[in-house]
């Protein structure tokens, strides 16, 4: 079972390439250019392997080598091997920024791959655009692709769903369950304050009100003044919108102040390693993730379950844990800029015109892509899916 959908991994088209080992996390390796170096093809990926985001970076960077290494294996793309550099940016925005000019301006790559949380995202694009090379992000924030006027940015492309949508759909729970009054809790960092935004403006059309807002930092070790604070307002769910450690800390703290109603959280802790932080406090969190974690539970028919079962078990394998959604982030990201090089070389302006004007519908891991000149992410929010954590197991949400 597992052999056949290990090949249908490979085959399927929706996930075939990204991460040769040709250099290591440092970054280090041939800063030749991809035109002249003729027979390779060069891209960057730039993650945070590690630090306090690595259990998003980790499976990312992971992933990206698994199908670059697949992809070369089969003889790369058009007969050229694939010329991977990978940075951990060390979930430092310095960092991230060092390690897109590091792959812009000496390892002259065509495309680049991640920026793991949306401020190293936001930090990495403007030498992406400065430096005219398609840049796709695997982070969340609307922000990222979208700029202060509302228009696409044209050099930066995004795989996740934006935080717009996870604040909708978490809405719309809220309304169909009557959790009217909410506390609404986010880090205080670009991802947090881009939620927040989304929450304030999208709120009152479904019938939703605020008792109380406030922020904690991504490096809290506890959060029970905060807490005692939502406890006297009297909500009717908590909202906690962060990534997985300083969300689980947060989380834990509501348990421990037998705070007994509904916990919602963000897409931004839809991995196993959310549960693993924050262990038994992470039952009954409920959140909008995309349908990796709860793949086996899909219809038969669901044009996504055989390309995620198949993601799964090649991850599985190799490295001897489940995949993670963030890792497919990255399996979306490198299977749209493969099928870019295939049909358009290494020329960094032809790619992003083929990403924005030709790639047409594309099923990826995350959902189903429409990527036009106006919407450089192009998920719909019916690629979200509503899970609630039960006794340590993702299970599907009734609403």
């Amino acid at each position: 079972m597992k052999k056949t959908l290990l090949s249908l991994f490979l085959l399927m088209g929706a996930l075939l390439l990204v991460a040769c080992s040709s250099s290591s996390d440092s970054g280090e390796g041939d800063a030749s250019g991809t035109e002249s170096s003729g027979d390779s093809i060069k891209i960057a990926g730039i993650f945070s392997a590690s630090g306090g985001a690595a259990a998003l970076g980790e499976p990312e960077m992971q992933t990206l080598k698994m199908l670059v290494d697949q992809k070369n294996a089969g003889g790369g793309i058009n007969g050229r091997k694939i010329d991977l550099v990978t940075y951990d940016d060390k979930s430092d925005q310095n960092e991230a920024i060092l390690s897109m000019k590091k792959a812009l301006t000496q390892d002259k790559v065509s495309i680049v791959i991640g920026g793991t949380t949306s401020g190293n995202s936001l930090a990495m694009l403007p030498l992406a655009e400065q430096n005219q090379v398609p840049y796709i992000s695997v982070a969340a924030s609307k922000q990222i692709y979208m700029n202060e006027n509302g228009q696409a940015r044209k050099w930066v492309f995004k795989m996740p769903q934006d935080d717009q949508q996870a604040v909708e759909r978490i809405l719309q729970y809220l309304k169909d369950n009557n959790l009217t009054k909410v506390a609404w809790l986010n880090v205080a960092n670009s991802f947090g304050t881009g939620g927040h935004e989304e929450f304030v403006k999208h709120m009152e059309n479904y019938g939703v009100e605020s008792v109380i807002e406030d922020e904690f930092e991504a490096t809290v070790t506890d959060a029970k003044p905060l807490l005692t604070r939502v406890k006297k307002a009297n909500p009717d769910a908590i909202i906690v919108w962060g990534t997985v450690q300083e969300s689980a800390v947060v989380i834990k703290n509501i348990r421990e102040l037998a705070l007994d109603i509904p916990v919602l959280a963000s897409h931004g802790v839809a991995t196993n390693q959310f549960i693993e932080v924050a262990g038994d406090a992470a039952n009954d969190v409920i959140l909008p993730t995309g349908k990796l974690l709860i793949a086996d539970k899909l219809e038969a028919s669901n044009s996504q379950k055989e390309l995620l079962i198949a993601y799964n078990e090649a991850f599985t394998a190799k490295y001897n844990k489940p995949a993670s959604t963030f890792g497919a982030y990255a399996a979306d990201a490198f299977s749209i800029a493969t099928k870019a090089i295939e049909a358009k070389g290494n020329d960094s302006a032809a790619l992003r015109d083929y990403i924005e004007q030709e790639l047409g519908e594309y099923v990826g891991l995350t959902g189903t892509f429409n990527i036009t000149a106006d919407n450089h992410m192009g998920l719909k929010p019916d690629s979200f899916a509503m899970v609630r954590i039960a006794d340590g197991k993702w299970t599907l949400e009734g609403k």
